[in-house]
């Protein structure tokens, strides 16, 4: 187990999840002294507050935190989690009013969260007892993917670039017995990829297709595919400087996608999996494609680019046009797409696009079960006349400022013919602002609830 996670501790400290009305019979359980100490600290299980209770020798005998009541419709469930980061080491063991005791724990997993490639590691930190019938496994394995996903987004486009998305899906291969192949540079023209390659040839760093693929050729197949842009200039279409620096960010998609795939494959989920990782960076030179340009597509269409700062979904087209080909039972991309879709629904809450009704409904649902929420977003037909070309089959950009998501959704879409159950996610990769169990900084965003959605599809045995 990591050093977040113990399976047994005789020590261990008990944390008491305590809610305002439940606060006065938790209060008089305790001995006198500790209650005394309780209310002179001001402790009135206000959500989010917390206090550290000594023994008669000054050592940590209890901890009180206050969390929202069952039915509050704020409740996070991670919120026990945040305790990971401010008690002293230890061990502790959660009880009380803590809602769901799996993401209580996955929430103390996630806030221990730290990156370290840069910086000394993190003293030691106080660790979580395993609750009695959960399993350890699961949740580390959950937590791993989602560290390791954070990792990759959090390294900077330096140390991140598509040799190196490359070498962590190698890397994945190795641990989970996956193949890997890649295909890189001028390949890309010869295997008919003609837009990953577009975007990605001004840098020096080639582009390139990653293929990874696991499991029994025989089982049902699932498909991920991630937006791999190691970093976004916005091409010949410069980004201002402001707007430059997170976008070591924008292979968030891929992140997520290997983080869900790590989860299926070590799992052991009877599914044929297939990871495709459009990996480039949108750099500047005499080489770089131009608005105005019509490339075309590894399906046949031909592309009029209407925005270089539009290349997330150029290459995300030719990899889906590749997976739908074999018209996989379940088809999902990630990719950190559009400005618009945080416009709409900010960066806590991604949207998600499908013709798919019933996949529709078990995607919230299990988003909301799991914690990892999502809002479905139409793929509203008629704004289609939006991405019209005068000279090219389609415009990948429509011609105003409306419904920036909803056309980047229905551009991929006109990619994916065969695959019935195919869904998009425009994801945002990053937590601005801190919370339980979400660091702030790089963020795995709907690779739970894909592993969610394919072990109910898929179980074992």
């Amino acid at each position: 187990m990591n050093s977040l996670l113990v399976a047994a501790s005789p020590a261990a400290i008990p944390v008491h999840c305590v809610t305002k009305a439940g606060l006065p019979v938790v209060l008089a359980g305790l001995p006198l002294e500790a209650r005394r100490f309780a209310e002179a600290q001001g402790f009135t299980a206000g959500p989010g507050q917390h206090v550290v209770l000594p023994d008669a020798s000054g050592a940590v005998a209890a901890v009180l935190l206050g969390v929202e009541g069952a039915d509050a419709r704020r409740r996070d469930p991670f919120a026990p989690g945040r305790l990971a980061a401010l008690l002293p080491a230890g061990d502790y063991v959660l009880s009380g009013e803590m809602g769901d005791p799996d993401l209580a724990a996955l929430g103390w997993l996630l806030q221990g969260y730290r990156f370290e490639r840069y910086r000394k590691p993190a003293p030691a930190t106080a660790r979580l007892v395993l609750p009695e019938g959960m399993d350890g496994e699961d949740l580390l394995r959950m937590a791993g993917s989602v560290a390791l996903a954070r990792d990759l987004v959090n390294t900077p486009a330096n140390d991140m670039g598509p040799a190196e998305i490359e070498a962590a899906i190698r890397a994945l291969g190795d641990e989970a017995g996956a193949v890997v192949t890649a295909i890189v540079g001028d390949d890309l023209i010869a295997r008919n990829f003609p837009m990953i390659h577009a975007v990605g040839r001004a840098s020096p760093r080639a582009p390139r297709l990653i293929d990874l693929v696991w499991g029994d050729p025989a089982h049902p197949k699932v498909t991920l595919v991630g937006k791999g842009v190691a970093f976004d200039t916005g091409g010949l279409d410069l980004k201002p400087s402001a707007g430059m620096l997170l976008m070591k960010k924008d292979m968030g998609g891929a992140a997520a996608a290997i983080a869900a795939a790590r989860m299926i494959m070590l799992a052991e989920l009877p599914v044929r999996l297939r990871l495709l990782v459009p990996a480039v960076e949108n750099a500047v030179s005499g080489s770089s494609f131009r608005p105005g340009d019509v490339l075309l597509s590894r399906k046949g269409l031909s592309v009029e680019i209407g925005n270089t700062d539009a290349e997330g979904r150029l290459i995300l087209a030719d990899a889906l046009a590749l997976a739908d080909e074999e018209a996989p039972e379940l088809l999902i991309d990630y990719a950190t797409l559009t400005g618009a879709a945080r416009t709409a629904l900010g960066p806590e809450l991604p949207p998600f696009y499908t013709h798919d009704d019933g996949l529709a409904s078990e995607i919230m649902r299990l988003g909301q079960a799991v914690n990892d929420p999502v809002w479905r977003m139409p793929l509203w037909s008629p704004y289609e006349r939006m991405l019209d070309s005068r000279i090219a089959d389609l415009n990948h950009v429509s011609g105003g400022s409306f419904a920036g998501s909803v056309t980047a959704a229905l551009f991929l879409n006109r990619f994916v013919e065969k695959t019935d159950s195919y869904a998009h996610f425009d994801i945002y990769a990053w937590n601005p602002s801190p919370k339980p169990g979400r660091p702030e900084g790089g963020e795995c965003q709907a690779a739970r609830l894909t592993y969610a959605l394919v072990r109910q599809l898929y179980p074992l045995g």
